[in-house]
């Protein structure tokens, strides 16, 4: 059996003080204290539909708003992930997801390429969710693709509740990354790349 994928990254700036604990072969086990209660529902989805076990602490300046500690939460998780999955010997590297919520339906398509990139298309009905600006989604997935060095392209295909798109995102994203990092029997544990390494 090869090494456990976990990591643990801490991350202290002026602005937010953030601890995340990865185990990337998990069962969606979470325990989440962002201050954010819906970051931390989003949060939640990734981690069930990933089955990933995740952990993340966080205080951050929410006396002037989220967007710090949303932001830091999406860039540590990326160095907590780029950490865990190590030189991704034996991944599939892609995947994909669809997720319907009611009218809303999310796809999500990632590759552990080793190349940060973004492609962000959702168009919000409204925008608040409850307390949770919706602009803070985008920089979130724009912190974890920086510093997990994978590819994102996230697409709201349709959806009237905000509420809905948002976890229709979250919840593909989970299951699009449980697809790539899954270990494929068929590789022999080779980098999946014809330049051999990502």
């Amino acid at each position: 059996m090869s090494t456990a994928r976990t990591a643990e990254v801490t991350r202290n700036t002026g602005e937010t003080q953030i601890r995340v604990a990865v185990n990337l072969d998990g069962t969606g086990l979470q325990k989440l204290d962002t201050g954010v209660p819906f970051l931390d529902h989003m949060l939640d989805q990734i981690a069930r539909h990933g089955l990933i076990d995740l952990q993340v602490e966080a205080k951050g300046d929410l006396h002037i708003d989220a967007h710090h500690t949303v932001e830091d939460v999406g860039i540590t998780l990326g160095q907590a992930f780029a950490k865990a999955i190590g030189d991704k010997k034996g991944i599939r590297r892609y995947g994909h997801a669809y997720v319907p919520l009611d009218e809303a339906l999310s796809r999500v398509v990632i590759d552990f390429s080793g190349r940060p990139g973004l492609e962000y298309h959702v168009p919000f009905k409204r925008s608040m969710i409850g307390g949770f600006d919706v602009d803070l989604a985008h920089e979130f997935f724009q912190g974890f693709v920086n510093h997990a060095l994978v590819s994102v392209h996230i697409d709201n295909l349709r959806g009237e509740n905000a509420h809905h798109q948002c976890e229709t995102v979250f919840k593909a994203f989970g299951r699009a990354l449980r697809m790539a990092m899954e270990r494929d029997a068929r590789s022999a544990g080779t980098i999946p790349s014809t330049k051999g390494s990502l």
